[in-house]
């Protein structure tokens, strides 16, 4: 795909994001686009945000799941770029109209004190490098109309990347077996999604070591202080104005957020 296309889609998605109008699906417009486009156009949409004087603080890993990658037809996560306009204070609200069409998620994010940087990191040397990890919300969002997406679709729309949330209490990875960490998302004070750590590519710290291994592929890495979340550990729940949703995993804490 020729470098001014990419710029051009970049830029489509940057305003889809600005004005909440969402856009048709890259793969729809564009059906020769590959991952390794939708990357660099992901990487122009983020560069706009930037410019915009946002900063990069982390990363997110997406299609984890089974169900998630049955759906999207793929045997391997993706992911995308936190900033710091993304993040919400646990507890705090959200105003759903700046959104399009807003998913929560419940999930463990990894706080780390080291740089990972692959080829080779293993599941040890993510635990080595992490400080912390703390209960997550992440509000995925889609500037693709309907959430209509292929895997090149939300790549490129930075893996749907929307809002986080961190809860209220950070743990040593080392205490505890994420693997097993039960997870209870409630909304509007009915449980509405139950799952556990082995979701997240059956184990959390595997899907950060294949995100420090993807990106060392790509001549990037991971950074001591970034905030990685490691993917969802059940269903997406859709959200609107007036929700409250509340997120506890056994033996980490718990998050809130609220929809106004």
């Amino acid at each position: 795909m020729k470098p001014e296309l990419i710029q051009t889609l970049g830029d489509r998605l940057y305003e889809a994001l600005q004005s909440r109008a969402p856009i048709a699906p890259l793969t729809e417009t564009d059906p020769g686009i590959t991952i390794d486009d939708a990357y660099r156009i992901q990487l122009r949409m983020i560069q706009r945000r930037i410019d915009a004087g946002e900063r990069v603080i982390g990363k997110k890993i997406g299609v984890t799941s089974r169900p998630v990658m049955d759906m999207l037809n793929v045997r391997q996560p993706d992911f995308g770029h936190l900033t710091s306009a993304m993040v919400v204070p646990d507890g705090g609200a959200i105003e759903a109209a700046g959104l399009i069409a807003p998913k929560a998620e419940g999930e463990i994010a990894f706080l780390l004190k080291h740089d990972l940087r692959g080829p080779g990191v293993t599941a040890a040397d993510v635990l080595r490098a992490t400080e912390y990890v703390m209960p997550c919300f992440e509000i995925v969002d889609s500037r693709i109309r309907d959430w209509k997406i292929r895997i090149e679709d939300t790549v490129a729309d930075n893996a749907s990347s929307g809002m986080f949330v961190l809860g209220d209490q950070a743990v040593d990875p080392r205490e505890l077996d994420l693997s097993l960490v039960g997870m209870t998302l409630e909304k509007n004070n009915e449980i509405a999604v139950t799952g556990a750590g082995a979701a997240a590519l059956g184990h959390p710290v595997n899907a950060v070591a294949w995100l420090a291994n993807t990106l060392g592929r790509l001549d990037m890495g991971l950074r001591a202080g970034e905030v990685i979340l490691s993917g969802a550990l059940g269903a997406m729940v859709p959200v609107k104005a007036g929700d409250q949703l509340h997120l506890s995993l056994g033996g980490m804490g718990s998050a809130s957020v609220r929809f106004i």
